[in-house]
């Protein structure tokens, strides 16, 4: 077993590294940040994810574990507090992992150009100060024409992040499914849109197609700037990410003390 140790530089966070180093010496465990087994990530969501993009190259064959550090998150099993018996849990039991998809993102670009991404969460187009305007297809098959502030896709482990701020519905990342959701769109006589989250089943896709040679993308809250794109593909990734399944926490439990538990 290799092990690599992803953390954020918070005080407390550092400590816990610390103690984990010390566990996995003890229990002569390998690290190996380059070619690692299992990621152990120690912060928040956001230090996972980054986590997750390090070692996209690597994700089906690697496993990750998230101990917080400071409020409870969605990919963060773990508490502070707990790493001892995390360790052991770890070096003692049988490996057992939970899958969940990804977003796979193709951005083809006016000159040919084909750039691919891998998303954990979402990922969002939108114009700044501008309306965008967009023809929406699913199945290459022409659904609607947006216009509004922009739309995200979003994966069910991405349901409680930004695509819930925007309406959308808690998906339980069990289910193979994307989810599209509308940023401020616009409705009255002229333009309509359906003006509510889509649901697709795992075999299908969506495809933007904008009328602007200029907006901004995001992969995971990353920006970037994006010119002359002919259009953007979303459909489930042939790769997905996994957690070690230690069987103490469980997902709806994560979205009861997140949004409805003081």
């Amino acid at each position: 077993m290799r092990v690599a140790i992803a953390h954020n530089n918070n005080p407390e966070t550092l400590k816990v590294v610390a103690r984990i180093r010390e566990l996995l010496a003890e229990k002569e465990v390998v690290c190996d940040d380059k070619y690692p087994d299992i990621v152990i990530t120690v912060g928040g969501d956001g230090t996972l994810i980054n986590a997750f993009h390090r070692y996209s190259n690597q994700v089906d064959s690697i496993r990750f574990i998230g101990v917080h550090t400071g409020h409870l998150g969605f990919y963060t099993d773990w508490r502070s507090t707990d790493v001892d018996k995390m360790i052991d849990a770890l070096t003692l039991r049988k490996a057992e992992s939970a899958r969940y998809p990804l977003l796979d993102v193709t951005l083809i670009t006016e000159a040919g150009e084909n750039k691919h991404f891998l998303a954990l969460n979402e990922s969002a187009i939108k114009r700044i100060s501008h309306t965008l305007e967009t023809d929406v297809y699913i199945d290459d098959e022409l659904f609607e024409n947006f216009r509004g502030d922009g739309l995200c896709v979003s994966t069910p482990t991405g349901s409680t992040a930004y695509s819930k701020s925007l309406g959308g519905a808690v998906i339980h990342p069990g289910l193979k499914a994307l989810q599209m959701t509308e940023i401020a769109s616009i409705n009255n006589r002229v333009f309509r849109t359906l003006s509510a989250p889509i649901v697709l089943a795992p075999d299908q896709w969506v495809t933007l197609v904008p009328n602007t040679d200029h907006l901004v993308m995001t992969i995971d809250g990353e920006r970037m700037n994006v010119r002359n794109a002919k259009k953007i593909v979303y459909r489930i990734s042939e790769h997905s990410i996994q957690f070690d399944r230690f069987g103490h926490h469980h997902f709806w439990s994560r979205v009861q003390n997140a949004f409805i538990k003081g």
